[in-house]
């Protein structure tokens, strides 16, 4: 539950709110506390706070950021509707728009620049890659490295991100390397906190909503 319960609540909900058509205003403020919820309740003492190598977490952070547009901008907006990032598996982007009032994206950004990070790292690098290897998962080391327990992590990490699957996928590798590097999942939530949280920074910037689709 402490692993794997707070990322079922967020997907979860999610999955409600697509297939209900409910408004990402009224779905997303409900998926953000029942998951806190949850967090709150379950999986405090298994969220290490200390990172052991904050400036590498936060390298890869940006490395990561750096990576999430930079094929859009290299090749232009045309890239990711080939057939490879827009199809009946990966699905659609989607049309771009603003997400609401001031509030909501106050919101949309803390939850994805705060809650996200924690949730996923609990359920990708905490408990699926230590459970690939062993049932048992409490009972091998964290970051401890078997090549398919890594690169099936890291397949699945990207296929979570439909379109974007092809840099979900870099950011799932450099993840799992630092964790196999720092044996710490602090430095993964750092890292992955960075590059959420860059992202939200650009995309309203830039107005590039597509990102938060």
């Amino acid at each position: 539950m402490a692993h794997i319960g707070p990322f079922a609540v967020f997907v979860g909900i999610a999955g409600l709110e697509h297939g209900f058509s409910i408004p990402l205003v009224i779905g997303y403020p409900v998926q953000v506390a029942a998951t806190l919820i949850v967090l709150l309740l379950f999986s405090r003492r298994y969220i290490p706070l200390r990172p052991s190598r904050p400036v590498t977490a936060v390298a890869i952070g940006l490395a990561v950021f750096a990576i999430w547009i930079g094929p859009d901008l290299l090749f232009g907006p045309g890239y990711r509707r080939f057939w490879l990032f827009e199809n009946p598996v990966t699905g659609t982007i989607g049309i771009a728009a603003q997400p609401g009032s001031y509030w909501f994206l106050i919101l949309r950004a803390a939850g994805s620049t705060l809650l996200v990070p924690p949730v996923e790292e609990l359920f990708w690098r905490s408990w699926l890659m230590r459970w690939l290897i062993n049932r048992d998962f409490l009972s091998v080391p964290l970051g401890k490295y078997a090549p398919s327990a890594f690169w099936i992590t890291a397949i699945l990490f990207a296929s979570e991100h439909g379109s974007y699957w092809e840099v979900g996928l870099a950011a799932g590798v450099l993840y799992n390397l630092l964790l196999t590097r720092t044996r710490n999942l602090a430095d993964c939530i750092l890292a992955h906190a960075v590059t959420n949280g860059v992202l939200a920074l650009y995309l309203v910037a830039a107005g590039q909503w597509q990102y938060w689709l």
